[in-house]
């Protein structure tokens, strides 16, 4: 093959072609300049790269707040006047076989109090207190460990404190930290650890798939190149980042699963598309620029939709999912940046060794002009009997989205901790001693001369078990706290109730707020956030697909569709995790509800990936209705060109979002099977049936270009030569 490659050159090099576009033009740069692209790659993997064994240990913890709201307000002032009894502070649960009063149990609380005044992030540690925090058998105490310090130091303080209070248990007495801070703790590391279980599993399962797609080992190891330039690069900015802003380890958990699924999308397109140019040219140079200037041109777009996407996020105000949409935005860019450069460097150089320890039965069957036989075959079918394979696909979808409908959302229980940490035995504990709405005891400030009037109200309130003496800010402040112990469990919708009662009956200046007060808050949020955020990144995605195909019809089909694919995923979840159908099998207690936040981050996350597999698929139906003018070719090409490289992305992100379902932990299980069902709906039936139907059915009219719009838009196009 390498012998007859400069024949091949040379005869190609005497054809006359068009000069290569933009994208084109950078990359027969980065191929003939490797060597300053492996540099410039190396100092930026490097540079960045150093800090990324921080990510675990620098990024934020918290962050889980809506901000502006009532019960943050409440926390901020608890902090500064109170002695930092807020509800970040760490609470020491104590259970002995005997009472607290005990000389040796009184020897451990001692204990346990020195440990946390050791601690520069703790303020005042307020002592057991009769007919407070002190059960009314006297065998449980609560050591109250005020906050110095921020919500993310907390859960720092938290990671660093929990295990050696645990480590005073012992002769009968039992310890355990609990409280906001130590739940955020336990939750994230749960979590942290069940992803990259799950990650270290998806690695042999998304190789297997890249090499029988791509066919060679060689080609099935570019997509990795660009994972892990992308990774390293993405981990050391979010910890650059973090010294900006506080920012979430969340971000990193998905930044590692976009770049991954990103660069094998990314990589799977260009390569495809590099060996049918390569095969008709035989010029390496030749063929990277053809190829930059068609599926790059898909893939810039593509990775600009994500971004515009997962930006919509940003519009939410708490920190958590900010800095987690801010960390996937970053992974996108440097996937992006790895994929427009560093890699048409590298198959440049590379040239007919891409296919080197090919394997035969793994070698996909392809026509000469780089085309899939099934697929093109498959698209003809579709042509001839839209109706046929189209109408029961929609009703697929349109089944499996009618269950949206009945979705509940709530933040998560304390059942999503799991069971022997620290934060849930000692919620336990305090539930058993203390009454079931004790874990989510309310924090009312007022002033002080407001203070008896209100702790009356709040008495005579029906979802309220007891009220605490008010206490005294410890300075000038003028304000008073009452802490009041609900009836409801913090998980209960009667405490929402309740909440909502108090705000609207107390006196004006009156605040009502504490940790579980916080999720209500954050959960109201994103309920008013989330229509918002939905409308924007379907307006936007619209308005990038009209630039880009220059056709409003075709770009409101391929945003609809989008919808269709996201809502069944979505009805799937209400099935499984809100109903419990399947819950056995998956090894999960169903809560009642989906977790709060995943309506609005997984729709924007499903959305980005579904506009993924759109503009491959479009951008080439668009860049053969360009060469032909004929619907019928543009719609058969695009399933011919792209469908195997959509089958087999969507098969690698569905392989590795289901197993996350293996997760132990409950978010990353939800977030698996949500994304895993969204993908595979939207390869299978959406992009695969449903849109070549729809561009049947839509003839000529989908790739109409109004008079009035020719002048506002720029000039597109994805055909080469």
């Amino acid at each position: 093959m390498t012998t007859a490659q400069p024949a091949l050159a040379q005869k190609d090099a005497s054809a006359p072609h068009a000069p290569p576009g933009l994208l084109g033009r950078l990359g027969v740069w980065a191929t003939t300049r490797l060597r300053v692209v492996l540099v410039l790659w190396l100092a930026l993997v490097a540079g960045l790269g150093a800090f990324a064994p921080q990510v675990t240990s620098a990024l934020a913890g918290a962050g889980w707040q809506a901000n502006g709201s009532q019960s943050v307000q409440v926390r901020e002032l608890a902090q500064r006047h109170f002695s930092g009894n807020a509800s970040s502070a760490l609470q020491v649960v104590v259970t002995a076989n005997r009472q607290v009063s005990d000389p040796a149990v009184q020897k451990t609380i001692a204990k346990a109090t020195d440990l946390l005044k050791a601690d520069p992030r703790i303020s005042d540690v307020l002592a057991p207190q009769q007919g407070a925090t002190i059960s009314r058998d006297g065998k449980t105490a609560v050591l109250l460990a005020g906050a110095a310090a921020d919500t993310n130091d907390m859960v720092r303080a938290a990671d660093d404190l929990k295990k050696p209070l645990a480590a005073l248990s012992g002769d009968g007495v039992t310890l355990a930290a609990t409280g906001a801070s130590v739940m955020w703790s336990d939750f994230n590391t749960a979590n942290h650890d069940s992803m990259m279980h799950s990650e270290m599993i998806s690695w042999p399962v998304t190789m297997a798939i890249l090499v029988l797609a791509f066919g060679s080992l060689v080609a099935a190891g570019l997509p990795l190149l660009l994972t892990i330039a992308g990774l390293a690069a993405s981990a050391g900015a979010l910890v650059l980042l973090n010294h900006l802003t506080p920012t979430s380890i969340w971000a990193m958990n998905f930044a590692m699963m976009f770049a991954l699924a990103l660069g094998i999308d990314y990589a799977l397109f260009l390569v495809v598309r590099f060996r049918a140019a390569l095969a008709r040219h035989g010029s390496p140079v030749r063929a990277v620029a053809e190829t930059m200037d068609t599926a790059g041109k898909a893939v810039a777009l593509s990775g600009l939709t994500v971004l515009v996407s997962l930006s919509a996020v940003m519009l939410v105000p708490a920190p958590a999912f900010r800095s987690m949409a801010l960390g996937i935005m970053l992974a996108v860019v440097f996937v992006l940046a790895a994929t427009l450069t560093l890699l048409p460097a590298v198959l440049g150089r590379l040239g007919t060794r891409i296919n080197a320890a090919s394997l035969p039965l793994a070698r996909p069957a392809s026509d000469g002009d780089g085309s899939s036989p099934r697929f093109t075959a498959w698209g003809e079918r579709l042509w001839r009997h839209p109706f046929r394979y189209g109408v029961p696909a929609l009703l697929v979808l349109v089944a499996l989205a009618a269950p949206v409908i009945g979705l509940r959302t709530a933040m998560p229980s304390i059942t999503v901790v799991p069971e022997g940490n620290s934060s849930r035995v000692g919620y336990e504990a305090v539930q058993k001693a203390f009454g079931e709405g004790a874990p989510g005891t309310l924090q009312i400030i007022t002033p002080s001369g407001d203070a008896a009037r209100v702790a009356r109200q709040i008495a005579d309130n029906s979802g309220i078990a007891a009220v605490m003496p008010a206490a005294d800010a410890t300075d000038d402040s003028g304000l008073a706290m009452i802490q009041a112990v609900p009836l409801a469990d913090p998980s209960d919708p009667a405490l929402a109730d309740t909440v909502h009662t108090l705000r609207n009956g107390l006196p004006d200046k009156t605040l009502v707020g504490g940790a579980a007060v916080e999720n209500l808050d954050l959960q109201q949020t994103l309920e008013d956030k989330t229509p918002l955020v939905m409308g924007i990144v379907l307006v936007l995605g619209f308005l990038l697909l009209v630039v880009a195909l220059q056709a409003p019809l075709v770009a409101l089909i391929g945003t609809v569709t989008n919808l269709l694919a996201t809502a069944g995923a979505f009805g799937a979840a209400r099935l499984i995790f809100q109903d419990g159908h399947g819950a056995g099998l998956l090894g999960f207690t169903p809560q009642g509800f989906l977790d709060g936040w995943a309506p609005v981050f997984f729709f924007a996350m499903i959305f980005a990936i579904a506009m993924d597999y759109t503009v491959f698929l479009l951008s080439t139906a668009k860049e053969h209705y360009e060469k032909t003018g004929d619907p019928r070719t543009a719609a058969v090409a695009a399933l011919g060109h792209s469908g195997r490289v959509i089958l087999a992305a969507a098969a690698v992100m569905v392989a590795v979002f289901f197993t996350f379902a293996l997760s132990d932990s409950l978010p990353p299980k939800e977030m698996g099977i949500v994304l895993g069902v969204a993908v595979l709906l939207d390869a299978a039936l959406v992009r695969l049936i449903l849109l070549p139907v729809l561009l049947r059915l839509t003839g000529r009219a989908a790739w109409h270009t109004p008079a009035w719009l020719r002048p506002v838009l720029p000039d597109i196009h994805f055909s080469h030569g």
